[in-house]
């Protein structure tokens, strides 16, 4: 019998397929076709998941909230927070940091060491170029550094390359020549460059009024888009877009808006209301948030650490009271930095961030790796007492202070005189000096410190040189009169009494929320072992110009920031008691000297480690001061930022370390 062959149904007889068949066979047809759809895409789907990865996209607008207002978007000024930041986008420099606080090649293929450590080559990279397409060169790297030296351009940064000649080879190669090796060299050459085309023709005396201030062109991942300004001038946003002919890996998010705010709370409230989508927020603030169980949705906050710490330096110059070690050692066992860590910090509940904030020596043990000095003053505030009752400190008329029995002046010169100071005790000053004919023969006595007065003052520093002039090194008088010259005015001049002096202590800081928070938790400590703290508050700019420059202060409650490379000589080094240097503890020991010396100049990291360990433990023996803690950096970014891989930087706008890994978008290919 013949194979019967049937034809495939039309179309229209596919139309009533679903007319002969009965209810029950549609429904299990349906759900038979739904089974099989839904594997099919379960099936190609698993297939495309296990088959392909999720990398970063192109695209996307970051938007961060800051707190201030940008003036200069320029290397040699930028000093600010919001300048820093923008900066740190914007340009590039010869080196910079990477995700590991190392210091790595930016603008450059490669550099040589030579003669010891005092030459560095850098060789720069081909065909980089501005941000307007200009051409960058070693011009430009030797502009920028010559610039900042340049005392009258006024840069806060000229003190880092001081001694430093800068020569260019060829168009594309350096050569930076030191007086002295110095390991932590590089780091100075992660300063950003300048394009010498846009500010040559710039004069000193206009160079923070020009426009390029605020409408920078640079050779980093981003450049300028857009600036939004108030009615007031007030700038309200600025927008930054990727940079096209930037010479680095190019980042992926397309966009970063930077809004200014004058407050943390309008900050704050910003991010509530989902107009940024991150912000940094101080410790005390984080802690404020987190006692009233606030959270942003979908954020994430990154904990980083940075080399910096707050500490109070002891100015035995100005003070009779903390030139003598037994009070310096008792107020380092007298402070209980757990409990100012704890309560304005707001760390209580998490032991292992104490353990990291918590600082004992400078050259911070647990953020470089170091160990721990032989000495750490624990607190114990029994001790304390000891100490002081054993040095004469006795609390003699029950108020709580103690006094200390020594012999003082019916009248004593108490402030520092120079130029131009007037009232009663330039009047004393001039009769004393007129006793003294050859010191003062002009004999006037105006309560006005003029240039007679200033030569007698010179007269007498000399005079007496073997205890005013030479402990300090100096060979002339300097015409001003402080603790030295102070003190021998006083024993000449006046009759001596005596009577019970009280162990008080001005502690000067700046009038910032948090510091002033730990310096009323200082002086409360302080006051449980009978030392009385009067707290000078001051601002910022009032603090380095009036207190910081000429050392005028008894206790200073203030922070250092170190950099990747724990370069200690500008802290600690004797020569560096004098501004510009930053010897705030007037710190002065010949054994640290020579550490510090040695230091620099090894570039062996063993021999390095161990003179370090070698200095904290000489330094911390002799307590010039109270180290109290390591302030974490919180950032907090929404989670639809991804690719940050930052926990240690060495300044806020390092941050941005990476940024070309950071992305928002997202993509799928194929393994």
């Amino acid at each position: 019998m013949p194979f019967l062959i049937k034809k495939w149904p039309t179309r229209s007889q596919w139309r009533h397929f679903f007319k002969v068949l009965k209810k029950k066979e549609r429904i299990l047809l349906l759900i038979l076709t739904i089974l099989f759809i839904s594997s099919s895409a379960t099936l190609i789907t698993r297939f495309y998941l296990q088959n392909t990865e999720e990398q970063p996209a192109q695209g996307g607008t970051y938007t961060e909230g800051i707190i201030g207002q940008p003036r200069f978007i320029n290397p040699i000024y930028a000093n600010s927070d919001p300048d820093r930041d923008l900066t740190e986008l914007i340009f590039s420099g010869l080196m910079k940091y990477d995700q590991n606080l190392q210091v790595v090649p930016d603008l450059v293929q490669g550099y040589e060491v030579e003669e010891e450590g005092k030459v560095y080559k850098f060789y720069l990279k081909e065909d980089i170029l501005w941000q307007d397409e200009t051409p960058l060169t070693a011009d430009d790297i030797v502009f920028t550094i010559k610039t900042i030296q340049d005392p009258e351009y006024k840069s806060p940064f000229q003190a880092n390359w001081v001694g430093i000649e800068v020569e260019k080879i060829n168009d594309h190669a350096v050569k930076f020549i030191l007086r002295k090796p110095y390991n932590a060299f590089l780091e100075n050459c992660t300063v950003k460059i300048l394009p010498k085309h846009i500010w040559q023709d710039v004069p000193p005396s206009n160079f923070v009024f020009d426009k390029h201030n605020l409408e920078p062109i640079g050779s980093g991942p981003y450049q300028i888009k857009e600036t939004k300004q108030e009615k007031n001038d007030r700038i309200k946003s600025i927008t930054l877009k990727k940079n096209p002919l930037y010479h680095g890996q190019k980042p992926y998010i397309s966009e970063i808006k930077f809004n200014f705010f004058e407050t943390e709370k309008d900050l704050i409230k910003s991010a509530q209301q989902k107009k940024i989508k991150g912000l940094a927020l101080s410790p005390s603030i984080f802690k404020e948030l987190s006692e009233k169980s606030f959270a942003f949705s979908k954020w994430q906050d990154y904990h980083i650490s940075l080399p910096r710490y707050f500490a109070v330096f002891f100015n035995p110059t100005k003070s009779d009271v903390l030139e003598q070690k037994e009070i310096r050692v008792a107020l380092n066992h007298a402070t209980n930095k757990k409990q100012i860590v704890q309560e304005i910090l707001g760390l209580s509940d998490a032991s292992l961030t104490l353990d990291k904030t918590i600082v004992d020596s400078p050259i911070l043990p647990k953020v470089y790796g170091f160990n721990l000095p032989e000495t750490i003053y624990e607190y114990d505030s029994e001790k304390s007492k000891t100490i002081l009752e054993e040095a004469g400190f006795q609390d003699k008329n029950n108020d709580g202070i103690r006094e200390n029995s020594e012999k003082t002046f019916a009248f004593q010169f108490t402030k520092d005189l120079r130029l131009e100071s007037s009232g009663t005790e330039v009047e004393e000053l001039q009769k004393c000096l007129a006793k003294f004919p050859d010191v003062y023969p002009e004999g006037e006595v105006t309560t006005y410190f003029g240039k007679k007065t200033e030569q007698a003052v010179i007269n007498f520093q000399e005079k007496y040189k073997e205890e005013i002039l030479e402990p300090w090194n100096f060979t002339e008088g300097t015409g001003q009169v402080s603790r030295t010259t102070r003190s021998k005015l006083n024993e000449v001049c006046f009759t001596n009494l005596d009577t019970d002096q009280p162990l008080t202590i001005t502690l000067t800081t700046v009038d910032q929320p948090e510091l002033v928070a730990v310096a009323e938790e200082l002086k409360k400590q302080w006051a449980e072992i009978g030392i009385l703290v009067e707290i000078d508050k001051l601002s910022v700019s009032e603090l380095e110009q009036n207190v910081i420059k000429p050392r005028e202060y008894e206790a200073l409650l203030f922070g250092e920031v170190l950099g990747a490379i724990p370069d200690l000589f500008p802290f600690w080094h004797s020569t560096q008691k004098i501004d510009p240097g930053l010897n705030l503890a007037i710190y002065q020991n010949q054994q640290a000297d020579k550490l510090l010396e040695d230091i620099r100049k090894s570039s062996d990291i063993i021999s390095t480690t161990e003179k370090l360990n070698q200095f904290q433990n000489v330094l911390i023996n002799d307590a010039p001061v109270v180290f109290l803690y390591c302030p974490e950096y919180i950032y907090s970014v929404s989670k639809d930022i991804k690719g940050i891989n930052t926990n240690k930087i060495t300044e806020p706008s390092k941050r941005f370390i990476g940024i070309e890994t950071w992305y928002i978008k997202t993509k799928r290919v194929w393994k």
